[in-house]
């Protein structure tokens, strides 16, 4: 039985695609879950500041389920690169291993990436989407941003044992001596080019975009992101003219935007509660 106090969750592990891929999950509801993914070198911890809201809000009639996702966390590396496909494919597998027919994806950073691709891997799986702080494509990034993510190797992360980001692994990974692993192969990822843009223009699931407005994601895109979704193409003032959503969030950074619980929640909870168009 899953607890049902919002804030004690019930934790596990799915055997999927060779992983042991860790979660944890708040509330019994039957209604579509909400699943949360953490950025990179995260864990469910990242979501500290808006679970305690979020989920009163939502487990009076549907689950919360945090993941960490390959190498993060408590999900233990394995023989594998770190891809947003193979991440994707995993949270599908997740999906099907706790019998959830559909559920709404929120992904931050890295964890939107992911999300983005299991919405355009395994459609069939997702409702709605919340991408927090990231693009549908490599060159969506601030150069700076892109300059700093070529610079994270794992000779780097072994200088950030003082860094939140390293307690909260440390304080739960069952292989600490796995930490510059990931490192390098967050690195390896990040240096990939790609562009979903496509994809996403294809794409009929509700999705809402949210960035800081000095996020490392460039408000351009997040602005060409929600116009490949359908969005701010009506002019009349008579109508919308995609199911979508784009918030962007004052004095807010990449950094911080995750913890404030006091912009992400107005935004994100209208939207989840919105009827879905297959039920309108």
């Amino acid at each position: 039985m899953i607890d049902t106090a919002p804030t004690t969750p019930q934790s596990g592990y799915a055997p999927v695609n060779g992983l042991q891929l860790y979660y944890e999950s708040y509330g019994t509801g039957t209604g579509e879950p909400l699943v949360l993914l953490h950025g990179g070198f995260g864990t469910t911890s990242m979501f500290s500041a808006i679970t305690p809201e979020l989920t009163p809000a939502l487990t009076d009639n549907r689950r919360v389920i945090a993941v960490e996702l390959h190498g993060h966390g408590h999900t233990a590396d394995i023989d594998r690169p770190l891809s947003f496909e193979a991440m994707a494919d995993d949270i599908a597998a997740l999906l099907q291993h706790l019998n959830i027919e559909r559920a709404d994806l929120l992904g931050y950073s890295l964890g939107g990436g992911v999300a983005l691709r299991t919405a355009l891997r395994h459609p069939e799986l997702v409702r709605k989407l919340i991408l927090v702080s990231a693009p549908c494509k490599r060159q969506g990034w601030y150069q700076e941003t892109l300059d700093g993510m070529a610079a994270v190797n794992g000779e780097m992360a072994k200088t950030w044992v003082e860094s939140p980001m390293y307690q909260a692994y440390a304080s739960v990974a069952p292989n600490l001596e796995n930490w510059p692993v990931l490192a390098d192969k967050l690195s390896a990822l990040l240096r990939q080019e790609y562009d979903w843009s496509a994809q996403v223009a294809e794409m009929k699931i509700p999705t809402l975009i949210i960035i800081g407005d000095s996020d490392g994601v460039r408000p351009s895109h997040a602005v060409e992101m929600f116009e490949l979704l359908g969005g701010g193409k009506d002019g009349t003032g008579m109508g919308r003219s995609s199911d979508s959503q784009l918030a962007i969030l004052p004095s807010t950074t990449h950094m911080d935007i995750i913890f404030r619980a006091d912009l992400l929640l107005p935004a994100i909870l209208p939207f989840l509660g919105a009827p879905a168009p297959e039920s309108k």
